[in-house]
């Protein structure tokens, strides 16, 4: 970019870049504006004093992050009548001043959404919000003491482990109280933030926005009790609400349209061969009119697996449209395989 480059767009560039490169933001920068590393190391203490950034380590490992312009902890009793609408007007809102519409909309929304969670289905006495404010993104925690929302729905759903909780609860249109919720609350949240992620017991559920959900384990071995979940969106975003539900609504505004992970199917390395895995892969899919099969991260299937989803599952439910995405040439390979030989057992 050369040295014509203004403070403004420096300073841009490194609030936009320092999440992922804390440790070497000082080189990226140099590099990207043409400039030297003490002219950098300029832009770095100015930002230092104005309390954008903070630093950690000595000159030489030294590792810059953002620092929040607005930090506040909230501590609330649940008790009967308690209303999320209420909560967020008189915490959440007023510490989002100056923000875009079309973000605020989405702060709102899953703010409310999450915490009438809590309210309704979480058996919890006490709920945390955590909300930070940065020059290019807001974080929102809603916390509790409760159950576990993967311990609910296991329970609830007669599961026999919390991964299969997670499977279903990724689909959408999951609820453990089906005359109050329609179980679309997480599905569209998990989707309008740019990061959503549900932490419990020993399991993480993440999702971002180049990529669907993704089920990890606590580095620590961390065992959260209850329910943490984080929200993350850039002030900066152009996502809508109708952005969101435009994906997955029909023209009748029914949520008609889902996105399945398969590989939260697999425990560990284990291979999709069998019937029965193809079985839960597919409960509960006759709710929708159509279903992507999302194959990202599963390098190979088995043909028993397969033929249970493209031919008896499909044949069962013709009125479904079973589409599938991100397959490898192998996970290519055998579905074409099991069609063809579909085909010619209907002819």
């Amino acid at each position: 970019m050369g040295t014509h480059s203004t403070t403004e767009e420096i300073k841009r560039f490194i609030i936009n870049n320092v999440e992922a490169h804390p440790a070497d933001l000082t080189a990226i920068t140099a590099k990207t504006f043409g400039i030297s590393r003490q002219a950098v190391n300029r832009h770095l203490q100015g930002m230092l004093k104005e309390g954008a950034l903070r630093a950690e380590g000595a000159t030489r490992n030294r590792k810059y992050f953002l620092k929040p312009v607005i930090e506040e902890t909230f501590i609330i009793s649940i008790k009967p009548g308690l209303q999320e609408d209420k909560v967020w007007r008189e915490m959440i809102e007023p510490l989002l001043k100056g923000v875009k519409e079309n973000v605020l909309n989405i702060c709102y929304y899953g703010f409310t959404e999450m915490l009438n969670n809590v309210f309704d289905h979480a058996e919890a006495k006490k709920a945390v919000i955590h909300f930070e404010r940065y020059l290019n993104g807001i974080y929102i925690w809603v916390i509790d003491n409760g159950v576990g929302i993967f311990n609910k729905i296991a329970g609830k759903f007669h599961l026999d482990d919390q991964r299969h909780a997670i499977l279903e609860l990724s689909k959408g249109k999951l609820t453990t109280d089906p005359k109050q919720h329609t179980g679309q609350g997480i599905f569209f949240t998990s989707r309008a933030f740019d990061a959503f992620d549900i932490l419990s017991g020993r399991l993480i559920l993440a999702t971002r926005q180049e990529k669907d959900w993704l089920l990890e384990e606590p580095s620590d071995g961390t065992d959260i009790k209850g329910t943490e979940i984080v929200m993350k969106i850039s002030t900066g975003s152009e996502r809508t609400l109708k952005d969101v539900f435009d994906r997955f609504v029909d023209v009748d505004y029914g949520f008609t349209k889902t996105i399945v992970p398969v590989d939260l199917v697999r425990y560990g390395a284990e291979t999709l061969v069998s019937r029965s895995q193809a079985k839960r892969l597919m409960a509960r899919l006759e709710l929708f009119k159509e279903a992507l099969l999302d194959f990202e991260g599963v390098p190979s299937i088995g043909q028993a697996f397969t033929d249970e989803i493209f031919r008896v599952y499909q044949n069962a439910h013709p009125e479904i449209k079973i589409q599938y995405c991100n397959a490898t040439e192998e996970v290519e390979k055998m579905i074409k395989m099991v069609k063809t030989e579909a085909t010619r057992k209907a002819e």
